[in-house]
């Protein structure tokens, strides 16, 4: 076959159908530009930090994409005191730690500052029933208060693609499944909320943090171990599926 001398067509993005391709998703294999951006350079971003494997990776990759892309964000580390003792100790002293390692601010926000009330002892007063009901509404309003006293542009939470894909799921059940499938919502509010590492799935986030040399807690990090545990376990029933006489476990 003869050449003609045509360059080849350069992929566009799948999204914009205009600029040109600059990375390509793992799982779906859609080709992305570079032209979505959450944050505009100046922004000042709280990040929703809990000590666990997600915003930990959250926190690295908007601080090593600030540094190496000269993004002009301000970051802050936003941890929740919900009050669980003998838990979320462990975790805050690990959040404190990563404030000095990767040189973040740090403001923690409690339940006995903003309620009067530790999550420990609501659960003494109404039980072991609906704890995460109570549990999640609050921190979720404890997250808006300590976005409002650092006075931040955008809050960021790691929720990956497998949290989005279970709140999709249950949200179905409710009728509701316009706001939960988008990237930043509030948009309408004072402070908008991103989840910046929607489409990561959780897995690749396992994969980051095992590659990295990030701080947890001892509980995260056992946490963490049964995620690759089961990783490892699933990978072993694909490759016995395709060749019975391969075992990895």
């Amino acid at each position: 076959m003869a050449e003609t001398g045509e360059k080849p067509r350069a992929c566009l993005c799948r999204i914009c159908n205009q600029r040109r391709a600059a990375l390509k998703r793992p799982i779906t294999l859609e080709h992305i530009c570079r032209g979505f951006k959450l944050f505009k350079p100046g922004e000042f971003v709280g990040i929703g930090a809990s000590d666990g494997k997600d915003s930990t990776v959250l926190a690295y990759v908007l601080l090593e994409l600030n540094r190496r892309h000269r993004c002009g964000l301000h970051l802050f580390l936003l941890p929740v005191d919900e009050g669980f003792t003998g838990y979320r100790d462990d975790s805050l002293e690990t959040v404190k730690r990563n404030e000095l390692q990767y040189g973040l601010p740090l403001k923690i926000v409690s339940y006995k500052d903003l309620y009067g009330w530790t999550m420990g002892e609501i659960v003494k007063m109404i039980g072991l029933k609906s704890n995460c009901n109570f549990c999640g509404v609050l921190r979720r309003q404890a997250l808006y208060h300590g976005a409002a006293l650092l006075k931040v542009d955008k809050l960021v939470t790691g929720h990956n693609a497998d949290d989005i894909a279970e709140t999709v799921l249950l949200n179905i059940l409710r009728g509701d499944i316009a706001r939960c499938t988008l990237i930043t919502t509030g948009e309408d509010g004072p402070i908008p909320r991103c989840k910046s590492v929607k489409y990561t799935f959780e897995k690749e986030i396992v994969y980051m943090l095992i590659s990295g040399s990030w701080t947890t807690s001892p509980l995260n990090a056992y946490i963490l171990q049964m995620h690759i545990v089961v990783l490892l376990m699933n990978s072993s029933k694909i490759w016995r599926g395709l060749d019975p006489g391969l075992s990895l476990i």
